[in-house]
Formats: structure tokens, sequence, C-alpha cells
């Protein structure tokens, strides 16, 4: 098989180091002629919306995917009249607005946080009455690693927030209380079958992910099972073929569902060691027609991303069950360059190892 891959970045450059391992050539599309996924297979280099890339892409692919979901619509739409693209184009739709997503939530049953429109800066006021303060303010489109995303705490900040996310349509969303945020990835293959990983703990500072842990401590057999029903029903109802992630905030055993990732997504990097089968194999086996992997945890893993810099190899690796990732980029202030992943036989030490690779990532 051949794999075509829409984006360059690290969930690329995963997708080709998995697709090597199982004998499937990868080739990504990025306009970055030094993409990290260019570091390990063949790159096309190219703009996304770019007729010409894109036909180079799918004559060298027999499967077409992506690994962000900001790709536009239309070029993928054009792509799949050349070639298969999964996740198809509902899903893609879905999860570039987030207004799309709170409804597709709500159709399949998925309680979401009080939230309210924002089309203009003369609309915020009344999202305010109807929903409360403190509150966030999302903007639809291209927020990511809490770009896009501001507090208001105060009625009277509301229109510098305003300018903050860009001035566009947005939504604003009630703060939830809760317990934690977790996330639970899925994989649904050509065939209809459907494969969960344990539910992931995951802790954010700025709005950028920092730590993943799995299974998610407190997450109680029926919080898991209701998980995965979520899970089910979204990917059914989009038709779904690939890895499909979904943050969710846990208020005791209730979920309420933040956001979706249509792809591989930066909580499931733990599955690469920590899992029987990864989440970029396992996107790679669904998109190909091949077998699902088995999505068992042994013990428990964690994953810490590496921020704005890298600390010293040899510092990371001699701590045991440590597995270091780099991405081959830059550091740059708030840029993830890797991420260590760690297994252990319980929680508290594995904490505890998870706290000294962050400190270790702290002073990088």
């Amino acid at each position: 098989m051949r794999v075509g891959i829409i984006g360059g970045g690290q969930l690329g450059r995963m997708l080709v180091q998995a697709g090597a391992d199982l004998g499937i050539a990868c080739t990504t599309l990025d306009p970055n002629a030094d993409s990290p996924a260019a570091r390990v297979g063949p790159a096309i280099v190219g703009a996304y919306d770019d007729a010409d890339a894109l036909a180079s892409l799918a004559a060298e692919a027999d499967v077409v995917t992506y690994e962000f979901e900001n790709v536009p619509v239309a070029g993928v739409r054009a792509l799949a009249e050349r070639v298969p693209v999964h996740p198809g184009p509902a899903s893609l739709e879905a999860g570039q607005d987030r207004l799309a997503e709170k409804h597709l939530f709500t159709e399949v049953g998925l309680p979401v946080p009080l939230y309210a429109e924002v089309e203009d800066l003369a609309s915020l006021p009344e999202a305010i009455e109807a929903v409360g303060l403190p509150a966030v303010l999302k903007s639809r489109r291209l927020g990511y690693d809490g770009k896009g995303q501001v507090v208001i705490a105060d009625a009277a900040l509301a229109e510098d927030a305003w300018r903050r996310i860009g001035e566009v349509p947005a939504l604003l969303e009630a703060l939830v209380p809760f317990d934690q945020e977790v996330s639970i990835l899925s994989v649904r293959g050509r065939d209809g079958e459907i494969r969960s990983w344990p539910l992931v703990e995951n802790e954010h500072e700025e709005g950028i992910l920092r730590r993943s842990f799995a299974p998610a401590r407190g997450a109680e057999p029926p919080v898991q099972a209701a998980a995965e029903a979520h899970a089910r029903a979204i990917l059914e109802r989009l038709d779904h073929v690939g890895v499909l992630a979904i943050e969710l905030f846990r208020v005791g055993e209730e979920l309420f569902g933040n956001e979706m990732a249509p792809r591989v997504h930066n909580s499931g990097h733990w599955t690469i060691e920590g899992a029987e089968t990864s989440q970029f194999e396992n996107h790679l086996r669904a998109i190909c027609g091949l077998p699902l992997g088995e999505t068992t945890v042994a013990g428990h893993a964690a994953m810490v991303n590496l921020i704005g810099g890298v600390p010293e190899a040899a510092e990371v690796l001699r701590l045991p069950g440590a597995h270091l990732h780099l991405y081959g980029k830059r550091p740059l202030p708030r840029r993830k360059v890797g991420h260590v992943t760690l297994r252990g036989d319980d929680p508290r030490s594995l904490w505890a190892k998870v706290l000294q690779v962050s400190e270790l990532a702290a002073d990088a």
C-alpha cells in the first residue's frame, strides 16, 4: 500500500515511521521543504490547496489521509475524486468548526458546556447575558494550543477579548468546573470495526498539552464505557475511518464534550511504547483496510511534551521506561519539539518519573 499524507509535521513524521514498520510507503505534502516528515520519508513541497501538488500526491498514493484538520475542504473533496481519502470530508468539516462540533456532539447525545454563538462584537453582550461569566471566548476556526481563546471574567474586558481572538466568528462557552480533562482515542476500520484506547488524563498549561497519563486516574469503568459509546456514535455518524480523538471534561461520572480532532492526536503519543498498538499504526491499518490492532495497555503509560527546548538526552534516557522522541524542529517558545513516553507498573511511581521529566524539560 501507498499512503499520501497531507501535512508534514510531527504527526505526519510519526505516521511515516509507523508505515515503514508495516511496509507501507508514505509520502507527505507540506509547504515546508524541511518539514519533520520530510526528514524521514519522501515529500512533496507545495501548498495544501495547490491543485498540482495534490495531483502529485494522488499519483503517489492508494489512499490519502491528513495529519491536521485545517486542510482546505475543497481541496480534499477534489482529491477524493482521484483517490480514497480517509477520514472523509465530513469528518474534516466537523473538526474545523467549533460550532459544527457542538452541533454534532448534541446530535449524538454527548453533553456540551453552555455556549452561545458570537458573530460580531455587537452580539457579545447578549452571549454574556445567556452564558454568564467567567466564560471563554473561542474563535470558531483555526484555534489550537490555546490560540484563539480568551477567558472573560469581567464584562468590561469583553471588547479586548474580541480583539485578541482576531474579531472573527466565535463561541462564548461557560467554564466547566471539571475534575479532569480527559480524551478518548478510538479507531474505526473500513469494515466498521471500532476499538478504543483507555481514557487519557491530560494536563494543560497556557492552553498547551503538557502531560498525558493512561489509564486516566479515577476514571471508573462506567466512565470509560460512556466515553467509548460517545466515540462510537460520532464515528458512525460521520462514517469516519481512522483515528478520532475527542477531548472531554469529566465532572464526577459525567462527561462533557470539548473538542474533537479527526486524526491522530497529541494525547495519544503515549501509545507508541505504552499500548499494544500505537495510534499511528492503527490509523494506517484502518485507512488501508487492514485488521485493527489491540488497544490494551501494559500497566500504566504517560507522555511529557517537550515545549520550546530539549533536555539532555542522557538525563531522560537514564530513567527506566523512558523513550525520547524528537521531531527535528528548531526550538522556539511554545513550539512542540518532541516528547517523552514513560511506562510503569503503578501510577505513583510513574507519576514521579513524569515529574522528573517535566523538571528536565523546564530547565532545557
